[in-house]
């Protein structure tokens, strides 16, 4: 591990429970360069990881169109997060 992967895993570890963070801000959150460097850190995690990846979508509420979206929908859907009609998630659930 690298202090960047190391940074990134540890502000991802501490996003609450019923909220959301854009890929953008948890990178300022981070000390990193920008969205696609957490997007490209995100995808480096493994696969059995307890980290809470789920709860980062695009900056517009929008998830990411990948294998893993309904699982990702159904995992914010269980801590209470709604979405519009759309499939957007609401800017209140945003960090």
């Amino acid at each position: 591990m690298n202090n960047t992967f190391d940074r990134f895993c540890l502000v991802l570890s501490q996003l609450p429970k019923g909220y959301v963070c854009s890929y953008g801000h948890l990178a300022k959150l981070a000390g990193l360069g920008g969205p696609r460097q957490s997007s490209q850190l995100l995808k480096h995690l493994p696969s059995d990881s307890t980290l809470p990846w789920y709860r980062v979508v695009n900056a517009q509420g929008k998830l990411a169109d990948f294998v893993g979206a309904d699982k990702q929908r159904l995992l914010l859907e269980a801590e209470g997060i709604t979405f519009t009609s759309a499939g957007y998630i609401p800017r209140h659930y945003f960090l």
